[in-house]
């Protein structure tokens, strides 16, 4: 019996592609101003003339549209008349749209009256100030056809004036709007720049439509309403809407960073990305990977079409400002000198592009010079620099390069005569990111800068990047270091650098490609250690990729003896290979006979024995494991391999639920989660009851197709996503993450989401799946050998088959996970043993059975995770073991965690012992919600009724008092209400 969602064909889970959705197209963000242009139309002693102004992109368009909207509701008639790029060509064509729009509306539909025909005669003639007369006169009628209950009964809205004709602006501009009809308003909407528009218009005499649309600004008893940019909650709500998904902080940070909150380059933005499938969505929540490059506008966008409508000097200025703005105020001079322009043509090509509002001066400290040019959209900088020819963008990278150390070096010259320290290049304006600008330039400059300089600078800033937040520029820093690097023996260890840098940044391809290079065409650079670390890597890389069949021949000792390597680095890497597919007596053989090749050093040996650890580990023997864990830091490691040693025995503390280990061995590496990798600290989090937060980590994990644990258990993120959902009663989720994430047959086991899997088919009462589920996890790793990490499997198949009635199976269970437990010597294995024999004899030997569940409330407080502590502290509670009012606290910890399925379930264990709970009030909104969630998941009655282990009687009792509290009338609209969060 495996529920599924109704109506939903995609799992929620699967990191599917994210597309845009448009159909609603609702403001963001413009209440204030919505509600002031709504005022002024609709009182009748407002304004007759308001001006809409925004820059490009800004939204006027949907502004008006939906002011448009809100004024027909009230019974006002609304013209629109929408301007369009070539309007400007024909004179008085918008006074004559004004005209006939006003005019037939008061004739009524198939007459032309005869104002009509006179402002077409005026066209023919180009006779302005007859055709200012005639709008004159038709703004100045009433336009009431019938009584109107409030407000104005007309209002024309001109959208896109700045497409407009210059003369019909004009005649707009001669208009005595105090002395026009009271009950007709005229709404501009334009395009605005910034406050130059009306301003040097006026001071220079020219007579362009974005001016002339300004100068109606001065029109008495004129308003204006200004639509800002959007601020940072406003915008992460536009790309919520647009995404139907909640965007995490990266990409929501993302967005502001290149759009500066314009409506339109957000939507440019977002689509760019979605129309490449970059942006993934899993559970409602929207994710854009790390490496993720920003999408380049098309060449029919407005930002674009903008730019290119201006022509020369102003292309060939905006191209070389896109390498060099962030030098300031030289800039222009260095433009002239790199382009062949003239400084004047330069000065020319930068006042067009501040007119038409792409660029921006950024003013001096005074307010009167110009410190440097900026362009006032990033996501257009971008484009403008990703346009560039090749040769183009190398030629001015380098002049920007040169630029940069000229006046480093003439700063370290004047800091040792001073006998100061060397200072850094502080040639950048402050808008500039100092940090990766040069490097940039660096890579772009290529073969035409100082080789040497260039590789040790691009190194120096790889080496400093933190690979979560700039693992983009890091590897294409990286690689341009290597294509510099002339001399072969170097060129290799900056590859293997490179590859390294690859995989920690989660580009596995990447990293794989470049070391099977390496290994199958070794320079004289790469020592035996070398090759034995980028072994290690090519195999690392493989697993991460879930690309079984090449792993499965990296396990075969013919695939390395093909390779020209020596037996380190060969027995190194078929060991890993074996261990990452699970197979560990194999493993441990192969490492075992050729112990004496790689145990001669702590360099050599530390990869090896950790393998052979985590094989003996895997088979049930933990005390290779263990003595590992005693070591100290080894110092002669390089930091690197000493941390990636420890995240291995981290993983595979945390895999084990060993929370106190896990602490302690980061500790003693003096590491914090804050430097643990994704998935580490997603396990941490899992196990220290924070599942918020572990949440938010599986969901980009889970959409980015991230699910590889590096230890015994290869699938933890996945079994313990659905595991927190489970617990949370989101059951058809739970089950949607398992079958999304499902390897192959020849990939390692997966018993961990046979657990979790087995735990979900329980809950909703089909215990024959539950354990076909668990005997085919315990058939996976029998074949291999393992025996660590089995305790859950044997634990819960003898909770399946008690509750069947073979209690005798059951018993027999029980013996197997009590040998693990004495075996392995594991915290967990132990607990489960005590609450599984509990649950399994708790007829045959209950006074063993209370001692059992004493025994595992100590053990479970003493391991200090919150969710096991509070299901511990139930389980003893319910069969007397333990005083009843423990189960307050099990209710609480079950809170801090937001496990509301096992809150329920202890409210119920609080009532029948006769204990007051939580409120009323709060019991019902909990209730409430965990049933509207199980409605969501999909349920049925039945399936609720095991769930909540009610009768189906007692659920559809719930049911009915859910509608009539709520107002809901069907399952359908509990599931809307849920999924829009208003439940």
């Amino acid at each position: 019996m495996v529920a599924t969602r109704p109506g939903n064909d995609e799992p929620a889970y699967s990191g599917s592609a994210a597309r845009p959705d448009r159909a609603n197209d609702r403001l963001i963000g413009r209440a204030r101003e919505s509600d002031e242009i709504f005022g002024l139309l609709t009182d009748p002693h407002g304004p007759r003339l308001v001006l809409v102004r925004g820059e490009r992109g800004g939204g006027r368009s949907a502004f008006l549209r939906t002011v448009g909207d809100r004024l027909r509701t009230q019974g006002t008639s609304v013209f629109p008349v929408g301007c369009v790029p070539g309007d400007g060509e024909r004179p008085l064509l918008l006074a004559l749209r004004l005209v006939m729009a006003l005019e037939e509306h008061r004739s009524g539909v198939g007459q032309q009256p005869v104002a009509v025909t006179r402002a077409l005669s005026a066209v023919d003639r180009g006779d302005r100030t007859a055709m200012g007369d005639l709008l004159r006169a038709a703004l100045a009628q009433s336009a009431r056809t019938a009584p109107e209950p409030r407000g104005r009964p007309a209002v024309v809205l001109v959208d896109d004036a700045q497409h407009a004709d210059a003369a019909s602006l004009a005649v707009l501009g001669r208009l005595d709007f105090p002395g026009l009809a009271a009950d007709v308003g005229l709404v501009v909407s334009a395009v605005r720049h910034g406050e130059h528009d009306a301003d040097e218009d006026r001071a220079s005499g020219r007579d362009r439509p974005g001016g002339a649309v300004a100068r109606l600004a001065d029109a008495q008893g004129a308003r204006t309403v200004v639509l800002s940019r959007l601020g940072p909650e406003d915008t992460t709500a536009l790309v919520a809407s647009r995404l139907q998904a909640t965007p995490d902080a990266a990409l929501a940070g993302k967005v502001r960073e290149f759009t500066r909150g314009i409506p339109g380059a957000v939507d440019a933005l977002l689509t760019g990305w979605t129309r490449q499938g970059d942006i993934r969505v899993a559970d409602g929540h929207a994710f854009l990977p790390t490496r993720t490059p920003i999408p380049v506008l098309r060449t029919d966008d407005r930002f674009v079409t903008a730019l290119d409508a201006l022509g020369e000097p102003c292309r060939t200025v905006a191209a070389a400002l896109s390498i060099l703005w962030p030098l300031g105020r030289p800039v222009p001079e260095m433009i002239a000198a790199s382009t062949g322009l003239s400084e004047a043509a330069v000065a020319d090509g930068l006042r067009g592009l501040v007119e038409e509002g792409i660029v921006d001066e950024l003013p001096g400290s005074d307010g009167t010079d110009v410190r440097g040019w900026t362009f006032r959209l990033p996501l257009t900088a971008h484009t403008v620099l990703e346009r560039l020819r090749p040769m183009e963008r190398s030629r001015l990278s380098a002049v920007a390069v040169e630029a940069l150390w000229a006046h480093a070096d003439r700063g370290d010259a004047e800091a040792v005569d001073a006998g100061r320290a060397p200072r850094p290049a502080a040639a950048l304006l402050e808008e500039a990111d100092a940090w990766t600008y040069l490097p940039d330039r660096i890579a772009d400059a290529g073969i035409l800068v100082d080789r040497t300089r260039a590789v040790a600078e691009l190194t120096a800033a790889a080496e400093q990047a933190r690979p979560e937040l700039d693992s983009l520029g890091m590897l294409r820093w990286l690689r341009a270091a290597a294509r510099l690097i002339e001399r072969p023996a170097a060129r290799d260890l900056a590859l293997q650098r490179y590859a390294g840098a690859a995989y920690m940044a989660g580009d596995y391809r990447t990293g794989r490609t470049i070391a099977e290079a390496l290994l199958r065409n070794p320079g004289e650079a790469m020592t035996p250690l070398a090759l034995q670390q980028t072994a290690s890597l090519l195999v690392a890389a493989t697993a991460n990729e879930m690309n079984w069949p090449t792993l499965s021949r990296q396990a075969t000792a013919p695939w390395w003896d093909e390779l020209p390597l020596p037996a380190l680095a060969k027995v190194t890497g078929q060991g890993l290979a074996l261990c990452r597919l699970g197979r560990w007596r194999e493993a441990l053989d192969v490492l075992s006979r050729d112990e004496a090749v790689w145990n001669t050093s702590p360099h050599v040996r530390a990869k090896p024995e950790v393998f052979s650890a985590a094989a003996e580990l895997a088979l049930g023997r933990p005390e290779r494991f263990r003595r590992a864990l005693a070591m100290q830091k080894a110092p002669e490691l390089l930091p690197d391999a000493d941390y990636a040693l420890a995240m291995a025995m981290f993983d595979e503390l945390a895999g084990a639920g060993d929370l106190p280990a896990a602490n302690a061995l980061l500790d003693s590496r003096g590491l914090t989660v804050e430097v643990l990798p994704p998935l580490s600290r997603f396990l941490w989090h899992h196990l220290a009851g924070r599942w918020d937060e572990a949440m938010e980590s599986a969901r980009r994990l889970l959409a980015n197709r991230e699910v590889q644990t590096p230890a015994s258990d290869t699938r933890l993120l996945p079994a313990r996503t659905a595991a927190i959902l489970l617990a949370r009663g989101r059951t058809t989720s739970a089950l949607q993450v398992l079958d999304s994430t499902r390897g192959p047959e020849e990939g390692p086991p997966q018993y961990s989401m046979n657990v979790s899997e087995a735990d979900v088919l329980r809950t909703l009462g089909d215990l024959d799946g539950a354990e076909t589920t668990l005997r085919r996890g315990l058939d996976s790793v029998r074949a291999s050998g393992q025996i660590h990490n089995t305790e859950e499997l044997w634990a819960l198949l003898a909770e399946v088959t008690a509750e069947t009635g073979r209690t005798a199976e059951a018993v027999t269970c029980l013996e197997h996970l009590g040998r693990i437990a004495d075996r392995t010597g594991s915290g967990r294995a132990r607990l489960r043993h005590l609450l599984a024999s509990a649950r399994v004899l708790r007829h045959r030997a209950p006074d063993a059975v209370l001692g059992n569940l004493r025994e595992a409330v100590d053990l479970a407080r003493s391991r200090g995770l919150p969710f096991e502590t509070a299901s511990t502290l139930l389980a003893a509670a319910e069969a007397g073991a333990a005083p009843a009012e423990l189960l307050h606290e099990a209710y609480e910890l079950f809170g801090t965690t937001g496990a509301t399925l096992w809150r329920f379930h202890t409210r119920t264990a609080l009532r029948e012992a006769g204990l007051t709970g939580p409120g009323r009030k709060q019991a019902t909104a909990e209730n409430e919600r965990l049933l509207a969630t199980l409605i969501a998941e999909g349920l049925t009655n039945r399936q609720i009724a095991a769930v909540l282990r009610l009768s189906e009687d007692a659920v559809a009792q719930r049911l009915s008092r859910l509608f009539a509290r709520t107002g809901l009338r069907s399952r359908t609209e509990v599931v809307t209400a849920v999924r829009t969060g208003s439940r």
